[in-house]
């Protein structure tokens, strides 16, 4: 039986770090435990037992802890205060030439049409979403209509 503990923290830790979630190392924990029960002459029916006892206490003990402090927490930027907001073409919005450009908070965007609708220079506009340095924005009065 030892080596069924053995093979289960190999599967346990491999699938661990394939997924690198926090996901399995519980149950790593839970068959290294069984693993010494069944070391010290444990029945199998406490080593099975003892497996899902320490990952249950293990997975509902410390996963919220390692949730909380471990995992990396998105960190909003000013760039995020764009979605929203209205602001004027500056450079006519031309899906398909690839041009366009809109100035929001004093500052110059390159910005896509959400509709691929061609916007002329001076177009009042609201900000529809952002993928990299890039804003995506549709008429402000077809924004309001929603």
């Amino acid at each position: 039986m030892w080596i069924f503990w053995i093979a289960a923290i190999i599967v346990f830790a491999i699938l661990e770090a394939a997924t690198v979630n926090m996901v399995s190392v519980w149950f790593v924990a839970g068959a290294l435990a069984a693993l010494i029960i069944q070391l010290l002459g444990g029945v199998v029916w406490l080593q099975i037992t003892v497996f899902f006892v320490v990952s249950a206490i293990l997975l509902a003990g410390l996963r919220p802890f390692v949730k909380k402090y471990v995992t990396p927490k998105k960190t909003a930027t000013n760039a995020d205060m764009a979605l929203g907001q209205e602001a004027y073409v500056t450079e006519t919005i031309d899906n398909l030439r690839g041009t366009g450009a809109v100035k929001l908070d004093g500052k110059v965007w390159t910005a896509r049409s959400v509709q691929d609708a061609v916007l002329p220079e001076g177009t009042l506009v609201k900000v529809v979403k952002l993928e990299g340095v890039k804003l995506y924005v549709e008429p402000a009065s077809v924004a309001a209509a929603l």
